[in-house]
């Protein structure tokens, strides 16, 4: 009825710590009446069960009631977590209801229309980034659902309410737009609860905010972890302030009606301004403005954060230092040392975007790199156009070696890191498979057509697209120049980002004549008739059979 779960990692620190605790927690629920059964999994090695509970950190808690997880948020000592599983285990609990508005094509514009603001998901009941952000957004509903005036968020199943995710051109998923009043703006904020949360307390208010003291913009330079622009638009993006003081005017040293774009002190240097300016004329262009503020957001080595990476950081390629990046004050001497060591190759590459990232917050990335077991303090990696990466070879970190290491990426000397399971040694059957290392080789072979489907183990579409997918292989068998394939994409990179795997099952066709333009199935049954049609729709390479004609 009721099993407790913790989800850890080996090397995990905060894992170690809670490791006496959740023995004592063991032996309590042992002794209760029925006893309740406490368990822990590896999800390093059980990595497709840790993918079906959407495990992203160490260590994770999960109750089971009925086989269905309950997520755990309290705190991580023995009387709270009895406490919690002991209520969940009662025979008469039911989950909550969500807070999470249900809106359909007879609710959505009058609750869109009527709100201040509202931030609206469109999801697919079988993506896998939906479900992972399932928890963190209902938790966040329920934080902003307990604000005076409440913020709303709601959620619309865009495979079933078609007309409505039509109107707003919503093409992949999971897609969220905030709304004022019926009028749709981007979400451009954080996927997980607290982000979720600041963010809309943030959009909640005036989208200028006015200075009228200069000690103000001192603190600002001071104690701030961000870029700083004072002016009035791009709100979704950055924070931005105004003012009409004339000694803030001289502070900066600038006259009325300039835009300011500065950085807090800690991302200064001495090769970069400390402000950039643009002039407003009464003919001044809002894209002028938008080029000006999106051009000097980054300091020439920022700190780069899973809530700045998605807005900030998607220039390629993208040069990544990972270490301890703490700027409180009993670490910030040490995380400046390593940042001004960056500093000195970044001022000599100026093609390349440069940052610093926490090692614990980007441990997937690093394990992606496959420097999570390098055994150094500091680490780096290149990530590049089409989703290459480069991982530095682990050793004594200088400017030097990261100087090498990005100059052997400039002449083209490094080999990208690719996470691939090994290459099949018979790979005879009807339905081909790709792995990583091969997915060049197959998908991108220019003499063939080639269908290609992006499969998760644990996904339920895909287990029942399977027989039907075989049957396809075994149809197009005798096709030469037609190869019809699969990948498990949680195992394997897909090394072409043009083939965007935001779901599961994912498929693309690849012509022959046209590999950096695949087409995706969507829309159609996953049956072997519309396999079928899709197929001869688009293939470039079709050998017609007597029989057939």
């Amino acid at each position: 009825d009721t099993v407790l779960l913790e989800f850890y990692a080996p090397w995990c620190g905060h894992c170690k710590q809670f490791a006496p605790e959740y023995e004592k927690i063991a032996k309590t629920l042992k002794e209760n009446d029925p006893p309740i059964p406490v368990a822990k999994i590896d999800a390093t090695v059980a990595t497709t069960v840790s993918s079906r509970f959407d495990v992203s950190g160490y260590p994770t808690i999960k109750i089971l009631k009925k086989g269905q997880p309950v997520d755990y948020e309290g705190s991580r000592t023995e009387e709270e977590i009895v406490a919690k599983v002991k209520e969940v285990s009662h025979p008469d609990w039911t989950p909550p209801p969500e807070a999470t508005l249900v809106l359909t094509q007879d609710n959505f514009e009058e609750t869109v229309n009527e709100a201040d603001i509202i931030l609206v998901e469109f999801y697919a009941p079988w993506c896998g980034h939906c479900k992972r952000l399932a928890p963190e957004y209902e938790k966040a509903a329920k934080e902003l659902s307990k604000r005076t005036p409440p913020i709303p968020l709601a959620k619309v199943d865009a495979t079933a309410e078609t007309e409505v995710a039509k109107k707003f051109d919503v093409s992949g998923y999971p897609t969220l737009k905030i709304f004022r009043k019926g009028k749709p703006f981007e979400y451009n904020g954080p996927r997980e609860k607290y982000g979720i949360v600041d963010y809309m307390i943030e959009q909640a208010g005036p989208p200028s905010k006015q200075i009228q003291a200069t000690k103000q913009v001192q603190e600002f330079l001071k104690d701030g972890d961000d870029v700083i622009i004072i002016a009035n638009t791009l709100r979704e993006d950055y924070k931005f302030h105004h003012t009409f003081s004339s000694e803030i005017a001289k502070f900066l040293k600038v006259s009325p009606g300039k835009l300011v774009v500065m950085h807090p002190e800690r991302f200064q240097s001495k090769y970069e301004p400390k402000m950039h300016f643009f002039d407003f004329k009464v003919s001044t262009d809002m894209s002028e403005v938008k080029e000006h503020v999106v051009k000097h957001a980054l300091p020439l080595v920022g700190h780069r954060k899973t809530s700045n990476d998605a807005k900030r950081y998607t220039k390629r390629p993208l040069v990544v230092v990972y270490y301890s990046v703490d700027f409180s004050f009993d670490y910030r001497v040490a995380t400046q040392y390593w940042r001004s060591k960056v500093l000195e190759v970044a001022k000599d590459f100026p093609e390349y975007t440069f940052a610093v990232s926490d090692e614990e917050d980007y441990a997937s990335e690093i394990k992606d790199l496959g420097l999570l077991d390098s055994g150094e303090d500091m680490n780096a990696g290149i990530l590049d156009e089409g989703g290459k990466k480069y991982a530095m070879e682990p050793e004594e970190f200088d400017s030097d070696v990261l100087r090498q290491f990005v100059l052997a990426f400039k002449k083209g000397k490094l080999k990208p890191i690719v996470k691939s399971q090994p290459v099949p040694k018979n790979n005879k059957g009807p339905v081909k498979v790709v792995v990583g290392k091969t997915f060049d080789s197959i998908v991108l072979d220019p003499n063939s057509d080639v269908l290609i489907e992006f499969y998760a183990p644990w996904c339920g579409h895909c287990n029942k697209l399977e027989p039907v997918y075989t049957e396809l292989g075994k149809k197009y068998k005798t096709q030469k120049n037609l190869v019809i394939a699969k990948m498990d994409a949680t195992a394997n990179d897909v090394t072409d980002n043009l083939y965007k795997v935001e779901g599961f099952p994912t498929i693309y066709f690849a012509p022959s004549n046209q590999k950096k333009n695949p087409i995706k199935y969507e829309g159609g049954e996953n049956d072997l008739e519309h396999l079928s049609k899709f197929i001869e729709e688009h293939a470039t390479k079709l050998s017609r059979t007597k029989e057939e004609l």
